[in-house]
C-alpha cells in the first residue's frame, strides 16, 4: 500500500506567466531627453538585456564599490535572513527522519516488595520468604507510521518550499540592501551639492550685502533696500542646518547598512563628480520577471507551501496506520539477563486509528487550509502587480526625471544670466533692488532643483535595477555567511572560529 499508493491534496503547479508586452500602456521611447550638464546625457532602453550581478559598479565609484561589499558582509539583516536559511533546511531534515521507523532502547532495573497479603503460601501454610525481588529488564521498541496518504510527504513538501522561499528572501535582503547603499550614497551627494550650493549662494548674498551696504554710506541706496538684503541672506543661511542634519542622519544610515555603529562611519564620503549616470539602461521582457523578482519567487513557493498542507489536512482526516515491535530480556538477576530463550519475550502489533467525532475539527481544518492557499494565492498576484508597478514606475521616473534635469538647466543657465545683469546694474546705481532680489531667488531655486534633478536620475537607475531583480542570478557566489560572537562582537565567516 506504500509503494503504491500516492499523496492526497493538489499536486502544485506554477502560475501562469503574466500576458503582458511591455510595462507602460504605450511603447517606450528608445531613450531620455538630455541636458547640457552633469549627468545630462542621455540613457538609452536596451531591451532584454540582461543584469549584471554587480550593476552599482556602473557608477565607476571605487567608494561605493567599498562600502556595498562591507554592507554585504556585515549587514545584520541579510546575515539574518541567510541564517533563516539553515532553520528551514535543517526543518526539512527534520521531518524527513520520519519517513523511518523510531526505535527506543531502555534498560529499567527495580527492586520490589511483595505485599504479605498476596505472597504465595506453600504446601505448608507458610508464606514464601523473603517478599523482596530484584527485576531487570532491557528492551528495544521500534514503531513505524505507514504513510499510506501522504501526509508526510506532504509535510516535507511543505516545508522544502518554505526552506525554497526563505532562499528567496535572502535574495530580497540583498538585493534591497545593495539597493538601499547606492540610494543612500547619491543622497548623500545630493545634500554635499545641495549644501555647496546653499555655500554658494550665501557668498553670493553677502557680496551683494557688502555692496548695497557701501552704496547705503555713500547716499546711493536706501536702508529699506540693505534691510531686504539682511534678510534675503539670513533666509538663505536658515536653509543650511537642515541640510546639515540630513547630511549627518544619511551618514549614520550608510554607517548602520554596513552593520557598523555611527561612531564609525564609512571613511568613503560621496559628491556627485564621483558618481557617473549609467547611460545603458537594461529592459528584461515582462515574461522574465516573475523569475527575476526574488520577491515573486518567495510568494511562489509560500503558494507551493500552502497547497501541500492542504494535502496534509486531508490525511489528517483518513485513518493512521501504525506497526509496532517490542523485543527484550527480563531477568531477577543482572547476571545472565540476556539469555535465550528463558528471559527474552517480544510482541509484534499494529494499530490502525481512525476519528470519528471530533466536532468536525478536522474538517475545519481542511477548509482552513483551502482558505490559506486562497489567501497565498492573492497575496502572489498582489506580488506581481507591484513587481510590474515597481518597473512602469522607475521607467516613468528616468523618462521625467531627465526631462526635468533639462528644465532645470534651463532655469539655472536663464537665471544666472538674470542675476548677472542684476549685479551689474546694481553696481552701476541703475537697478530697482526688487528686481535683484528676484533674481537672486529665481537663481537660488534653480541651482538647488538642477542638483536635485541630476541625484533624481542617478537614483532612477538604482531604482530600475532594483525593481528588474538586482541580478542575482548573475552574482558569482552567494553573499557571504558570517557568524556573530556576541560576547565580543566580533564577525567572522561561518564555521571559523571567533
Amino acid at each position: 500500500m506504500l509503494v503504491s499508493s500516492c499523496a492526497v491534496g493538489p499536486n502544485f503547479a506554477a502560475p501562469a506567466v503574466p500576458e503582458a508586452s511591455r510595462y507602460t500602456k504605450e511603447p517606450l521611447a528608445p531613450s531620455t531627453s538630455s541636458a547640457p550638464v552633469k549627468d545630462g546625457q542621455p540613457q538609452h532602453f536596451v531591451n532584454g538585456r540582461d543584469i549584471a550581478g554587480d550593476w552599482w559598479t556602473l557608477y565607476h565609484s571605487p567608494g561605493l564599490n567599498a562600502v556595498v561589499r562591507r554592507a554585504i558582509e556585515g549587514n545584520p539583516n541579510l546575515q539574518s535572513a541567510i541564517s533563516a536559511v539553515r532553520v528551514a533546511k535543517e526543518m526539512v531534515y527534520a521531518e524527513q527522519g520520519k519517513f523511518f521507523p523510531t526505535a527506543q532502547t531502555s534498560f529499567t532495573p527495580t527492586r520490589n516488595l511483595t505485599a504479605a497479603s498476596l505472597a504465595p503460601v506453600n504446601a505448608n501454610g507458610v508464606l514464601f520468604t523473603p517478599n523482596y525481588f530484584d527485576l531487570y529488564t532491557a528492551q528495544v521498541a521500534v514503531s513505524y507510521s505507514l504513510d499510506i496518504w501522504g501526509g508526510e510527504r506532504r509535510t516535507v513538501e511543505s516545508l522544502m518550499a518554505q526552506e525554497d522561499s526563505q532562499r528567496f528572501l535572502v535574495e530580497v535582503a540583498y538585493i534591497t540592501l545593495t539597493s538601499n547603499v547606492v540610494v543612500a550614497a547619491i543622497q548623500e551627494a545630493s545634500l554635499r551639492g545641495q549644501i555647496d550650493a546653499t555655500n554658494q549662494l550665501i557668498a553670493i548674498n553677502s557680496k551683494m550685502l557688502e555692496l548695497l551696504r557701501r552704496q547705503f554710506m555713500e547716499g546711493y541706496a536706501n536702508r529699506n533696500d540693505v534691510a531686504l538684503q539682511e534678510a534675503q541672506l539670513a533666509q538663505t543661511r536658515t536653509t543650511l542646518p537642515p541640510l546639515r542634519k540630513a547630511l549627518a542622519q544619511q551618514r549614520n544610515l550608510l554607517a548602520a547598512l554596513t552593520g557598523r555603529l555611527p561612531a564609525d562611519e564609512p571613511a568613503e564620503t560621496f559628491n556627485l563628480a564621483s558618481l557617473t549616470l549609467p547611460t545603458e539602461l537594461p529592459v528584461s521582457l515582462p515574461s522574465q520577471l516573475v523569475e527575476q523578482r526574488p520577491d515573486v519567487r518567495t510568494a511562489t513557493e509560500l503558494l507551493h507551501s500552502a497547497s501541500a498542507q492542504i494535502g496534509v489536512a486531508t490525511a489528517n482526516m483518513l485513518p493512521n496506520i501504525t506497526l509496532n515491535a517490542t523485543g527484550g530480556y527480563q531477568s531477577e538477576a543482572l547476571l545472565g539477563l540476556i539469555a535465550a530463550p528463558f528471559n527474552s519475550f517480544w510482541t509484534l502489533g499494529g494499530t490502525a486509528a481512525h476519528t470519528t467525532l471530533d466536532g468536525f475539527s478536522l474538517l475545519h481544518q481542511r477548509r482552513a487550509a483551502d482558505a490559506l492557499y486562497d489567501q497565498a494565492a492573492w497575496n502572489y498576484r498582489t506580488t506581481v502587480v507591484t513587481a510590474f508597478q515597481n518597473v512602469a514606475d522607475a521607467l516613468r521616473a528616468i523618462q521625467n526625471d531627465a526631462d526635468a534635469l533639462k528644465a532645470a538647466s534651463e532655469f539655472e543657465r536663464a537665471s544666472k544670466t538674470s542675476l548677472d545683469l542684476a549685479q551689474q546694474q546694481m553696481a552701476s546705481g541703475n537697478a530697482n533692488f526688487l528686481y535683484l532680489l528676484q533674481a537672486q531667488i529665481n537663481y537660488e531655486n534653480a541651482i538647488i532643483a538642477r542638483v536635485q534633478a541630476q541625484a533624481a536620475r542617478l537614483s532612477d537607475a538604482a531604482t530600475l535595477y532594483f525593481a528588474l531583480g538586482g541580478g542575482w542570478w548573475n552574482r558569482e557566489g552567494p553573499p557571504p555567511e558570517m557568524k556573530l560572537d556576541v560576547v565580543t562582537a566580533q564577525i567572522v565567516p561561518y564555521g571559523a572560529r571567533p
